[in-house]
């Protein structure tokens, strides 16, 4: 009996004693629930904005060119190898001619029987023999004979491949011996000016639209490591790559003096001249960054609020934004780490 009595007794203590601890437990939380963060409050200001835009690219002749024959033909002779330098004017390479002389001298024919068809229709003509209808039908048929004949002497003129421009030959692209067809390139050629050499880059649709043609821009080749090259905006692409979905810019490149080629890798950061009115906020002040989109918190009521925003650009120690759809005059900086939705907050200097 006194063994049952001593259990019950001890049941009692460690229930009590459990009920007990759960009520602490529960204050505590309560306590914890009602905690007051401090934090630092900094305005959301309308600041001047020329953010500088990087970019990286191949460098380029702006006088880059695919040479070829205008008619398909035998390549007869190659007078230039890879690698070397040309003068504008040079003769590069020739098709044999034995066909295309052919053809000229077939045209000439044409003409000359055109010619006499003619002449002895009109004299028949002249004496009632001849219809009107066939004179005008020979002349239209001399008209396109000396057209023909035309043809033939200009593709005989470009049975030729000559330089055009000074520069250097970048790549053989054919051999003699060899079939070439109507526009085939057989070379490829830069021009080697100083002021022919210009950084393809690709940009953001976002940047394409701040940039303007004179925009200044600071390139580093790799090949040049110690040597910072200066350029500006020559040219902007009107439409998007299809594979990259980037635009072109073309920043004609000063060398000073240094032997640039085709193919070297370089980095531009490009300062436009635009300079925008934007909104900005301290990088204290944003959390939960993904890509372009995060949140920063302010206070309403003596509580923390979240408010995501759109991030456009980053400058140092402050966060460019697109203006939220609600407006916001200051954001929490100090102490956002430790905040969620609906904290209980105490703003301190």
């Amino acid at each position: 009996m006194k063994k049952i009595i001593t259990y019950s007794i001890g049941f009692f203590l460690l229930f009590s004693i459990l009920v007990s601890c759960g009520k602490k437990a529960a204050e505590k939380k309560s306590l914890a629930d009602e905690d007051v963060i401090a934090v630092k409050l900094a305005e959301v200001v309308q600041g001047n904005s020329n953010e500088v835009i990087k970019a990286s690219g191949l460098i380029a002749s702006l006088q880059e060119a695919r040479l070829s024959f205008k008619t398909g033909g035998i390549i007869a002779k190659i007078y230039v190898k890879e690698g070397q330098n040309v003068s504008k004017g040079q003769l590069l390479a020739s098709l044999n001619l034995t066909e295309i002389n052919a053809q000229v001298q077939q045209a000439s024919e044409s003409v000359q029987k055109a010619e006499r068809d003619l002449r002895r229709v009109t004299n028949l003509y002249k004496d009632s023999v001849a219809t009107l209808e066939q004179v005008q039908n020979l002349t239209t048929a001399l008209s396109v004979a000396k057209q023909t004949f035309e043809i033939a002497n200009y593709n005989q003129g470009f049975s030729k491949i000559y330089a055009t421009s000074t520069g250097v030959i970048v790549k053989k692209l054919m051999n003699e011996g060899e079939l070439a067809g109507p526009g085939t390139p057989v070379f490829f050629m830069n021009a080697t000016s100083a002021n022919d050499w210009v950084l393809k880059v690709g940009v953001a649709d976002k940047d394409w639209t701040r940039l303007h043609l004179g925009d200044k821009a600071t390139i580093q080749l790799d090949a040049f490591a110690d040597t910072p090259f200066t350029a500006t905006v020559s040219n902007l692409s009107q439409g998007a790559d299809q594979s990259s979905g980037l635009y072109q810019a073309e920043l004609k490149l000063n060398t000073q003096g240094k032997k640039i080629a085709t193919g070297l890798f370089g980095n531009a950061i490009i300062t436009p001249n635009a300079i925008h009115q934007n909104t900005f906020v301290p990088i204290d002040a944003v959390i939960e960054g993904n890509g372009n989109d995060a949140f920063v918190y302010t206070v309403e009521n003596g509580k923390a609020h979240k408010v995501a925003i759109k991030i456009l650009s980053i400058n140092s120690d402050k966060v460019f934004i697109q203006p939220p759809s609600i407006p916001i005059t200051q954001v929490i900086t100090g102490g956002s780490a430790y905040l969620v939705e609906g904290s209980k907050v105490k703003i301190i200097q």
